[in-house]
Parts: structure tokens; C-alpha cells; sequence
């Protein structure tokens, strides 16, 4: 197989300009007998757009080539292009069971977000009939759910932005890229399956893809129904309350039923899975797969009770910033550019002169800043696109990285409840709704009297404050050297009218649950996995994180007995 990188097309190309471009290139005239081309099949690996030169904008696209074994020697043979090569495809295969540690019950997956759902998907195609639990609601539901909120701000404290089916990430950009070094084709798998379960086909090779809220909807609905139906199962609104060990190694889990709303006494639609009978029920099982999210903050203080190893970890807290969408477009592809280009997106980073590191982060192009909340009295922010970015109104946040310095505490947890201090002062300083600010109000410590030129796009109520009282002064600062700094960079980006909103304060997990070479907590059995345990920081990290707690499993425990009968 030949690989072709660096083929430079006119952002108006078409399939046909593509294969011109790339029989060009391979001189593949060269080999013709008559006027026939030889045959080839070809696949796209990669598509980045190129506006270095704007108003002049390319798609640049890495190509790989299946043609006749004696041409491909042929063309690497004669070729003096650098951007022609051999290219040896790195194709992951999920691994064959090599433990020998026998299951007790059924693998048990805390959390239905991107880590959970994967690993419960690669542990159903090897036959081990995982167990899913999940606080929340299945994605229908939560979406209703998620909507009443906005539209009432009556909050479902087990099903919201954070909590349910598909995790925080469905209720976001939907951003697939990410910055992890992936030898063994776990990430392209990831994408494959997206794609699988309904993604654009150029989720598979865009530099940046990304699919939106109402994409992910429908994936995490297919991923789950193969999974059921491959012999795994879900119990939504079913919250993991504790854990039983003995020598120090997972015997069961307990769970409650949390109801529409709060905790339940009683257990509803029971099956199977809850032999108990009262107000709490157990699951046996000798392996539990912690995928709790970053926003599990009751599970924080179990896992801290049981005495299981956590340590303190820094992130970053901050604003979401909006502009209109057409400004970052016009800085990014140039005045004059062509229409039918996507949204722009950015990503700027600035170290400030009181020692801060300030980044963009979650930029949603044509997106929607959302009332993100998972706790009474308590509101955080996000940002989150449809999959046509369609809102006109470009939005990210701007965040201030933080640490053991901010906390004020050396509790394992203290990092957790500085982002709670911050979210009430949120909840108070809006009243319950999302408070807002114009950045020359900001800067000028007053309280904006109008949105200005611009319409906020907020999906939930919003209210004029003045978010100087929200963050610590030396975080004000950081954020308003940075922006004005940003002006620069991106003509207007400091605009005045740019309108901020907070606070947003669920970047990453506020700590890290230890685990070994095995992927092994503290406890024998028990699996941290994903964002909330710290090991990823985006869908397709977390994705692949489940991946390779799965295969840590595959090779400690053997398959059910029931699996190895059938084969």
C-alpha cells in the first residue's frame, strides 16, 4: 500500500479533482496501456484545511493507495516525491481473553459516558456480558430532561447536562480530536465506530472532526441496543451508593434506584440483575469499571470513605466568551472567503504576567453556551454545538489554570469543593439563571444595562451581573490581560460587546484515582477509567481510555463459561 500526503486541492474541489490530483502525482499515465488507467482504490486518511495564505484556501488530504504489488514496487522504485511512501496500515483488533482469574457475576461498568460505553462495547464483542449502571437517564429521556431545564430551570440532579446516557460530552461540541500518541490504532477505531453507529463518513480522517448534541444522541442509542443485544445490559437511573471489598479485593456493588428526580425508596422495573429486596440492592461481582465522570462528586466522597487512593489534580477555571460567528470567520479564512467553508474554530494560548497560564478551551463554532449544572444551588457553564454549527455565534471559554495554591486546603478533595464555592457564587450572582456580562463591563467592574450589539446564544435563563464578584481578582486579571493580548491575535476578539458568562468551572476532573500497571486501583478488581478517574480529557481520550481498561480486564479475567462452551 502507497501512501500520499500533502495533496493540496481548491476548498470548491470535487471527488473527481481528488483522483485527477492523485493519478498525477503517482504518474500513474506512466503505466498506462492505451488510455486505460490502471486500477487502484483509494481511501482518505487525513483532511486539514490549509488558510495560511488566505483569501487563498486549501484541503490538504493524506491518501492511501491499493494498486497492483508489482506498480506499487514500480512507483516507490521511481518516485522522487517526499510525500510518496511505503505505508504499513495499523489496524486495531480487539484482543483474545488471556486471564484466568474467573469472573464472579459479570463485569460491572459505573458510568455510560464515552469510557464507559466503549469498554462495555469491546467487552461484548468478547462475549462478557457487562453490566452497565447509570445514574442517569437513557439519552431520550435525559435529552427531555435536559431541555425542561433549560426551559424551567427545574433540575433533575441524577439527569442533566452532566449525568446520563452518553456522559457530559453529549451535551457538547462533540469534538472527536484529540492530542494522545496512539500506536496501535485504538484512536482510528474509535472514529471507525463512530462512524459505524452513524458519523459522517469524514469523521473517520477530518484534522478535526466533530459531530454535535444531536448527533451523539442517535449514536449512543445505536451503541447501546448492539451492546443489549449482544448480550450486555443497561440499568439507567440506578446510582452505585457504595462498594464491598474482602482482603482487599471487589466482592459486590451497592446501588440505589434514583427515580425522576431524587433518591427512591423503591425499586421500580426491577429485573433480574437486583436479587435484594428494601432500600438497597447489591450486585456481585469481582470487577467494577469506575467511568463515573468528572462531576460525580458524591462518589468522589464514597471512593475517599473506602479509603481507595486519590490524589489532588490541577485544572483550570474561567469564562465562556461569545463573538459573532462571522468575526472569527473573517480572521481565520480572510474577509473575502468562501462561503461554503465551515465555521471557524481557534485555539490561543497566553502565559500571563502574574505567572497564570490562560487558554481557549471547548471552542464551539456556532454553538451555544448551556447551563451545565448538576447540583442545587450551585450553576456551571458549557459550551455545546448541533452538528450544522449553525447558531451564528461563536463561543469558548477562557480559563485560568489552578492548583493546590487556590484551594485553600490539602484535602484530597479540596480542589472539588473550590469549583463548588465558585459555582454558588454563580448561583447567587444570577440569581439561579446563567449571569452574563458585556467584557467592557467586565473590565470596567460594572454591571452591564444591555447585551449591546450582540444576542446572547444560552441555552437556559440568563441575568446581567457583574462577574468580578464571581473569581478571585488575580483570575480577573489573568482572563482581561489575556483577552485584550487575544485582540491582538484576532481582530476583535476584545471587542466590548463580547458577552461573558460563568462560570465555567468542569474543565477536567478535579483528581486522579491511582492505578497501577494493570490499570488497577488500590482495590483488586476496581478500574478507574476516563475523565472523572483523570486519564482523559475529551470523548475520544475517554473512548480510548475504555479500550484499554477492557483489554487490562480481557487478560486477567477468562470468559464466562457460557462463552467458552459456545466456542
Amino acid at each position: 500500500m502507497i501512501k500520499v500526503d500533502r495533496i493540496k486541492l481548491p476548498v470548491t474541489h470535487d471527488e473527481a479533482s481528488l483522483k485527477k490530483k492523485l493519478e498525477g502525482i503517482l504518474q500513474l499515465n506512466r503505466y498506462c496501456k492505451g488510455s486505460n488507467t490502471p486500477r487502484y482504490s483509494y481511501r482518505i486518511i487525513r483532511r486539514s484545511l490549509d488558510a495560511r495564505r488566505k483569501p487563498e484556501l486549501f484541503y490538504v488530504f493524506s491518501v492511501t493507495v491499493t494498486l497492483d504489488k508489482l506498480l506499487e514496487e514500480k512507483i516507490l522504485k521511481h518516485s522522487r516525491s517526499s510525500f510518496i511512501s511505503r505505508y504499513e496500515p495499523v489496524e486495531y483488533s480487539i484482543p483474545e481473553p488471556l486471564g484466568d482469574i474467573e469472573l464472579k457475576g459479570r463485569p460491572v461498568i459505573a458510568g455510560s459516558g464515552p469510557a464507559g460505553l466503549f469498554c462495555a462495547y469491546l467487552l461484548c464483542r468478547r462475549g462478557y456480558a457487562p453490566l452497565v449502571i447509570e445514574r442517569g437517564e437513557d439519552v431520550d429521556k435525559r435529552t427531555a430532561a435536559v431541555r425542561e431545564f433549560w426551559n424551567t430551570g427545574i433540575l433533575k440532579h441524577n439527569s442533566n447536562v452532566q449525568f446520563g446516557e452518553g456522559g457530559a460530552g453529549t451535551f457538547s461540541d462533540g469534538k472527536l480530536n484529540t492530542g494522545v500518541n496512539d500506536k496501535k490504532g485504538r484512536n482510528r477505531f474509535v472514529l471507525d465506530t463512530f462512524v459505524d453507529f452513524g458519523a459522517p463518513e469524514e469523521t473517520a480522517y477530518d484534522a478535526k472532526p466533530h459531530l454535535g448534541t444531536d448527533m451523539l444522541v442517535n449514536i449512543v442509542r445505536s451503541m447501546r441496543e448492539y451492546i443489549i443485544k449482544h448480550g450486555g445490559s443497561f440499568e439507567f437511573e440506578t446510582l452505585m451508593t457504595d462498594i464491598e471489598t474482602d482482603e482487599n479485593e471487589i466482592t459486590a456493588v451497592i446501588v440505589k434506584r434514583t427515580g425522576s428526580d431524587n433518591y427512591c425508596d423503591k425499586l421500580n422495573n426491577s429485573t433480574e440483575t437486583f436479587k435484594d429486596t428494601g432500600d438497597i440492592f447489591r450486585i456481585e461481582t469481582n470487577c467494577l469499571v469506575l467511568a463515573i465522570g468528572h462531576s460525580a462528586r458524591d462518589t468522589f466522597y464514597m471512593l475517599k470513605a473506602k479509603g481507595i487512593n486519590m490524589v489532588r489534580k490541577n485544572f483550570a477555571v474561567g469564562l465562556r466568551i461569545q463573538h459573532p460567528q462571522e468575526m472569527i470567520d473573517d480572521c481565520q479564512y480572510g474577509k473575502d472567503h468562501d462561503s461554503n467553508l465551515p465555521p471557524a474554530d481557534y485555539k490561543l494560548t497566553n502565559h500571563t504576567n502574574n505567572g497564570r497560564d490562560v487558554y481557549s478551551f471547548c471552542m464551539c463554532p456556532g454553538g451555544y453556551v448551556v447551563n451545565a449544572s448538576s447540583e442545587e444551588g450551585r450553576l456551571a457553564v458549557n459550551g455545546m454545538s448541533y452538528s450544522g454549527r449553525d447558531s451564528l455565534v461563536a463561543n469558548s471559554a477562557i480559563i485560568v489554570s489552578v492548583g493546590d495554591e487556590d484551594f485553600g486546603s490539602d484535602d484530597v478533595l479540596a480542589g472539588m469543593e473550590f469549583q463548588r464555592r465558585l459555582e454558588e457564587r454563580a448561583y447567587d450572582l444570577g440569581e439561579g439563571c446563567v449571569p452574563v456580562q458585556k467584557y467592557g463591563d467586565y473590565k470596567n467592574n460594572t454591571v452591564s444595562t444591555g447585551a449591546g450589539d450582540m444576542v446572547p446564544r444560552i441555552k437556559g435563563a440568563y441575568k446581567l451581573a457583574n462577574l468580578r464578584d464571581l473569581l478571585p481578582e488575580d483570575i480577573n486579571n489573568a482572563i482581561i490581560e489575556t483577552v485584550d493580548k487575544f485582540g491582538y491575535t484576532m481582530e476583535g476578539f476584545d471587542r466590548p460587546d463580547a458577552i461573558l458568562a460563568g462560570v465555567e468551572s468542569r474543565t477536567s476532573s478535579p483528581v486522579r484515582i491511582l492505578r497501577d500497571d494493570e490499570f488497577m486501583g488500590s482495590i483488586a478488581g476496581l478500574y478507574p477509567c476516563g475523565e472523572g478517574a483523570g486519564y482523559a480529557g475529551g470523548i475520544t481520550s475517554a473512548a480510548m481510555d475504555g479500550i484499554k481498561v477492557a483489554e487490562m480486564i480481557m487478560s486477567r479475567y477468562s470468559q464466562p463459561a457460557s462463552v467458552k462452551e459456545k466456542i
